[in-house]
């Protein structure tokens, strides 16, 4: 059970080593960083996929699971700063940062201030800013009346969704009792960080950066996500199925973004790897092994064609969000009309972060210049899948 002492504080981490596979020590170490009221456990399955191809570092915050707990309000710069002590005594040089929640706040303060030490960042279910000043007063007070417990159900209503406490219903007890027994003063702690941290402004970073949201995250919505994507002119990815904790609810999916990434990073684009990650992201799982079941030897090399060169090319392009490049394929498809592919591409918006709103408007815009009968059409098929979203 190893510890290192940063600035006085005894660190709880666990370290894995690279192993003997072809250009492993060369790797960036991945660093892992968790939200609050979790601990070091909560990226166990995502980190487990990195075993002997990189380092991979997870670590218990200040306040939380077996790090020591200083009493009093801490700050943002405070959570990066025990990061910073830490790679510096594990001398880890380099790394690729890997946040959720605050985790990805203190991911993106450490980006910014010691940016040498960064060599690319992901950021998930995160934001500039979280939750507003009265928020964190009121969660700082129920703790500080009821201790953990007062708040415990609250909070962990909003780290799933409901269909992750129906069918793993164990697993979610056993979060509940690791929220409960998170430390009350570390939680108080890192909330008074949390009700002061504003990291607007800053601007993109100077390394490759990835924003990944829950599609049903209630504590920072997409939106946050997307506002963060934006400042950062980084690309966004929702993920299906999941809340505020896709590394625990959606692991295989965060694996596979982090796959991506890397390789993107590291100068070795896997171009069959990003596109099945984008157009499971887009179409959905369901829908992508239908078809790969379906396929033939007449159209086999064809579903690997358009993987390739249409999922791993212009839509993994970065620069425009998903939903952007989503609206933009809709807008073509309407317009030309390709009302097969349209009609697939309606039912994905589900994926992307499209509403109704959005058709609407895109629609009016593609009568405009691209024909009325076209637009209408598109809004016939737009109105039947909406209609079967709701009969579901």
């Amino acid at each position: 059970m190893p510890f290192a002492e940063v600035g006085g504080l005894a660190i709880h981490y666990a370290l894995t080593k690279a192993g003997s596979a072809a250009g492993a020590a060369l790797r960036h170490p991945l660093v892992f960083l968790n939200s609050l009221g979790s601990d070091l456990r909560l990226w166990e399955e995502v980190a487990e996929h990195f075993r002997g191809e990189r380092v991979t570092l997870r670590s218990d915050m200040r306040g939380h699971g077996l790090t020591d707990a200083p009493a009093g309000e801490y700050r943002l710069q405070d959570l990066s700063g025990d990061l910073k002590g830490l790679l510096e005594a594990l001398s880890l040089e380099k790394v690729v940062l890997v946040g959720v929640s605050v985790g990805g706040m203190v991911a993106l303060d450490f980006a910014r201030r010691f940016p040498e030490r960064v060599a690319g960042v992901v950021l998930c279910d995160t934001g500039l800013k979280i939750g507003s000043a009265q928020l964190w007063a009121d969660r700082i007070r129920g703790v500080q009346a009821g201790g953990m417990e007062a708040v415990a159900d609250a909070v962990l209503s909003r780290w799933f969704t409901p269909a992750f406490f129906s069918e793993q219903p164990t697993l979610a007890r056993g979060y509940r009792t690791l929220l409960a027994r998170t430390p009350a003063s570390g939680y108080l702690g890192v909330c008074a960080a949390l009700r002061d941290a504003d990291l607007s402004g800053g601007g993109p970073l100077g390394v490759l950066t990835l924003v990944l949201c829950g599609d049903a995250d209630l504590s920072t919505p997409p939106d946050l996500s997307r506002a963060l994507a934006d400042e950062l002119a980084a690309p966004l990815y929702l993920i299906p199925g999941a809340g505020h904790l896709p590394c625990t609810e959606r692991p295989e999916a965060v694996v596979a973004h982090l796959v991506t990434f890397l390789a993107e990073m590291e100068g070795q684009p896997d171009r069959a790897a990003l596109g099945m990650r984008v157009r499971r992201a887009v179409l959905g799982d369901a829908h992508v092994d239908r078809a790969g079941a379906a396929a033939t030897d007449l159209d086999r090399d064809f579903q690997t064609f358009i993987t390739e060169y249409a999922w791993g090319g212009p839509w993994s392009r970065g620069h425009l969000d998903l939903r952007t490049r989503h609206l933009v394929t809709l807008a073509v498809l309407a317009a030309l009309p390709r009302e097969h592919e349209l009609g697939m591409h309606l039912r994905a918006t589900v994926n992307t972060g499209v509403t109704p709103e959005d058709l609407k408007e895109l629609f009016m815009h593609v009568a405009v210049y691209a024909g009325v009968p076209v637009a209408n059409r598109a809004y016939a098929l737009a109105k039947e899948v909406l209609a079967e979203r709701e009969s579901i």
